[in-house]
Order: C-alpha cells, then structure tokens, then sequence
C-alpha cells in the first residue's frame, strides 16, 4: 500500500506521472493532495469512479517505475564518475611521465653542456629582468 511517507518523498516525480495516468486531474487538486494519500486516492476515485484497491495499486506500479528510473539515472551517473575518474588518472600519468621526460632531457642537456647552459639561463634572467623592469616603469 502507498502511504504518506512515500508519496511524499516522491511527490515531485510522480506528479508528472499521475497526470499521465488520470488526465482528468488538475494541477491545483495535485497541489492540494500534495503527499495526502487517502486525499488523492479519493480525488481518483471522484473523478473516476475506480475501486480504492485498483488506484491503490496503479500507484504502486507508478511507484514502481519512477524508482526503477530513479535508479537507471543513479547508476549511469556512477558509471558516467567511473569513466571520467578513469580518463583523468590516465591523463595525469601522462602528464607526469612527460614532466619526467622533459626533466630528464633538460638534466641530460646541462649535463652536457653546463658552460652553454649556465649562459643560456643567464640570458634569460636578464631578459626577464629587463622586461619586467619596463613594465614596472610603465605602471
């Protein structure tokens, strides 16, 4: 049996699905049996005329439903989380082995040639200094 509790805690989804079921409803006699079972079994059963036990059980089915839907979206998010935790941990081991990469070839590089090497950052940290320097000038 349907009671209050589930109703209402599922009001919202199955609103939607009760105007499907019984058109006659309006959306102002919803509002007012909003999560009230015996109110809006006998709202059915006005507008109808259906046995209590037959709505009893019409709204188990759509009770039913909207659970079953309400899992199939629960699952396909926790599927969809899987995926994208799955794609994220595979691009930051790529991107970890090429930092990796990059540092051992800049090692290998200063190794090498540490005169050259010890100019060209010298080179850079001068112009680095000499571009800020006018930009602080400008400010």
């Amino acid at each position: 049996m349907v009671n209050r509790q589930i109703l209402e805690g599922r009001w919202n989804e199955l609103k939607g699905k009760i105007k499907e079921r019984w058109g006659l409803l309006t959306d102002n006699e919803l509002s007012q049996a909003e999560g009230d079972t015996d109110q809006l079994i006998g709202l059915i059963q006005q507008k109808t005329g259906a046995s209590r036990e037959h709505i009893e059980d019409e709204l188990e089915d759509l009770l039913a439903t909207a659970a079953s839907a309400a899992e199939r979206v629960a699952e396909n998010a926790r599927e969809y989380v899987q995926r994208a935790s799955s794609v994220a941990r595979e691009q930051y081991a790529h991107a970890a082995e090429s930092v990796r990469e990059g540092y051992v070839q800049a090692e290998d590089v200063v190794r090498r040639h540490p005169a050259e090497s010890v100019g060209v950052a010298f080179g850079v940290g001068l112009i680095t200094g000499v571009v800020v320097g006018m930009l602080v000038r400008r400010s």
